[in-house]
């Protein structure tokens, strides 16, 4: 009981630091919002955001937002994760190794759907629905980045990135969450790990 006690609690201040950080950025990053938007839309013709339906917390459906990085309409082509995409834009290709497409996501923690550290939320066409285990990652609210990310990203198999993340909801703690914060930014944004398959 005392460790479910603790939990809650550690979820409660992880959901309030979501929305204060999310609060801050917004406003800090608005400028550059504003320069990426301009920049999506000379680059090729169609939307600036790409919004595509995941499942989240419980496997509910919620629309993730990001700038969109893709020629308008790719997405009817299947999921291709190689580097040398030739559908993946100019502006699409830095925006994708500096993770700033992720950056409209912001608006997703605000509204609850999504925290900074979590289990990226998957395409449902990638869940086994029927698997009691992989199921157990949406037990907790999808992230921008997550434990799984830091160990690989798209460099692992999908089976690997699901034990990572049902690893990190069983082990969740605030600690963590910084911990995979702070990796993030080293692995991910710095060095570019495991954006693309090998």
């Amino acid at each position: 009981m005392a460790v479910q006690t603790e939990k809650k609690i550690q979820l409660f201040i992880k959901h309030f630091l979501d929305i204060s950080l999310a609060f801050l950025m917004f406003f800090l990053l608005l400028p550059l919002f504003i320069i990426i938007a301009i920049a999506v839309v000379f680059d090729s013709s169609g939307s600036v955001l790409f919004i595509q339906m995941r499942p989240g917390l419980n496997m509910k459906m919620f629309p993730v937002f990001k700038f969109r990085t893709m020629r308008q309409g790719s997405e009817k082509l299947g999921l291709n994760m190689k580097k040398n995409n030739p559908q993946i834009t100019k502006i699409g290709k830095l925006l994708r190794r500096t993770h700033l497409d992720e950056m409209p996501q912001l608006f997703n923690i605000l509204k609850g759907d999504m925290s900074f550290v979590g289990p990226r939320p998957p395409l449902l066409s990638q869940v086994d629905v029927k698997n009691d285990f992989e199921k157990r990652r949406f037990l907790m609210k999808p992230g921008l980045t997550g434990w799984a990310q830091i160990n690989g990203g798209n460099w692992i198999s999908w089976t690997e990135r699901v034990k990572y993340d049902v690893w990190y909801v069983d082990n969740f703690s605030l600690f963590l969450d910084v911990k995979i914060f702070i990796l993030s930014v080293w692995k991910l944004i710095i060095r570019g790990e495991g954006l693309y398959e090998k």
